[in-house]
């Protein structure tokens, strides 16, 4: 849920990345954090554990405006990718705006893949929320990689409701589609906000 405040003139979103391990959630906030300039962003803070891989949430506050005369700031945050860490998913997942779900588009990560999809609609249906209210795109990451599944695969195994999801390809590790990602997900949940302020 967006945070206002009407003394600074500000919107607060919280935008999650989603998926296994190691299909390039941290990656994408890096990258991000390297190429949005100085002044619209804060630190990257990552909590990893001795195997390099997130343990809690990485956290990268973005400011822009996107509706004139406030100031609306981007809260971005990973979740980790093992299963046994599914407490923390529920807590970074809480009063999100936004989701994005990092694909890991190798043949072998596919079952995983799909296993993280169906964890994360069980964590939102605990919130009494789904992927049908909440704004979310795709992205299928590791494009480069040699031992890929075809796009079209991928749209059948995650992609396949009644509500067509946006879906970017990405190779996160190069920067390929990293911002395009941000801006499909942020122009998803400025959009939501604003229609649901005109309700």
């Amino acid at each position: 849920m967006a945070l206002v405040n009407y003394a600074k003139k500000e919107i607060q979103f919280k935008i999650v990345y989603y998926g296994p391990g190691l299909c390039g959630k941290t990656t994408n906030l890096e990258q991000i954090h390297a190429l949005v300039p100085a002044k619209s962003k804060g630190n990257l803070t990552s909590l990893a554990t001795s195997q390099d891989r997130t343990l809690f949430f990485d956290f990268l506050p973005l400011h822009t405006t996107v509706f004139e005369g406030w100031t609306t700031k981007f809260q971005m945050y990973t979740v980790p990718g093992q299963v046994k860490y599914n407490s923390t998913r529920k807590l970074v997942l809480r009063n999100c705006d936004g989701i994005v779900f990092c694909v890991d588009s190798q043949w072998d990560k596919m079952p995983e893949n799909l296993e993280s999809y169906e964890n994360l609609k069980e964590n939102l249906e605990l919130q009494n929320s789904s992927l049908t209210q909440m704004p979310h795109v795709l992205q299928y990451n590791k494009r480069d990689m040699d031992n890929i599944a075809p796009n079209e695969y991928i749209d059948y195994l995650i992609n396949n409701g009644e509500v067509r999801i946006p879906v970017i390809e990405a190779s996160a590790f190069n920067g390929n589609g990293v911002l395009e990602t941000l801006n499909a997900i942020a122009k998803l949940v400025s959009t939501d906000f604003q229609e649901k302020q005109n309700k």
